[in-house]
């Protein structure tokens, strides 16, 4: 057995892209449990981490040869915040994951301003790619503060159709902002793990 314990992850990488099995083997013995800390984290259920992990080596080790890595510890933590990510939305953490969500999210925006930055740029995005028409009754609404009665007579709309436009804007913004803060919120956990 080579022991690879000095060499840095550069020289690692390298290995590995030459089919170094002893350097996949010092890689994995080097981030497992560092990225399974930052797993578990934010999934609390100790398979659904090791899970995540596991897909994250599997995952290298496959495309050792395609994948282009520039810095081993950043790419190995990207990919457990997609893993992650990934088991939030196939439901193999517990029902309690979003309720804890919900408890941290004030406190991290206030002790994060960069977090709260960027959910705000995402927002400004998510109404700007709805339809024309619907981003336009939106802005109305909220910016504007004019009622549905209002938009509907400069519109010549029926308020009615405000109703339905307003609802699916919401709708498009409420879900965007949902995949967001569960995004924003598993990378400030995992980056400050």
């Amino acid at each position: 057995m080579q022991n690879l314990t000095s060499n840095t992850d550069d020289q690692l990488l390298q290995l590995l892209r030459e089919n170094d099995e002893w350097a996949f083997a010092e890689i994995y013995n080097r981030y497992w449990k560092p990225l399974y800390s930052s797993a578990h984290n934010i999934l609390q259920v100790k398979e659904a981490a090791q899970d995540a992990v596991q897909e994250v080596f599997i995952s290298l080790w496959k495309r050792r040869l395609l994948v282009k890595i520039e810095c081993l510890q950043s790419y190995l933590y990207q990919a457990t915040r997609f893993q992650v990510f990934k088991a939030i939305r196939a439901e193999k953490t517990d029902n309690n994951f979003f309720n804890r969500l919900a408890l941290i999210t004030k406190d991290i925006l206030t002790e994060d301003p960069m977090l709260f930055k960027e959910l705000e740029t995402l927002y400004y995005q998510l109404i700007q790619s709805l339809p024309a028409d619907e981003q336009e009754i939106f802005l109305l609404h909220r910016d504007a503060g004019l009622t549905y009665k209002q938009i509907a007579e400069q519109k010549n709309i029926s308020v009615k159709t405000v109703e339905k436009k307003m609802s699916h804007a919401l709708k498009e913004i409420r879900f965007g902002m949902d995949d967001a803060m569960a995004v924003l919120l598993v990378t400030s956990v995992l980056t400050s793990a």
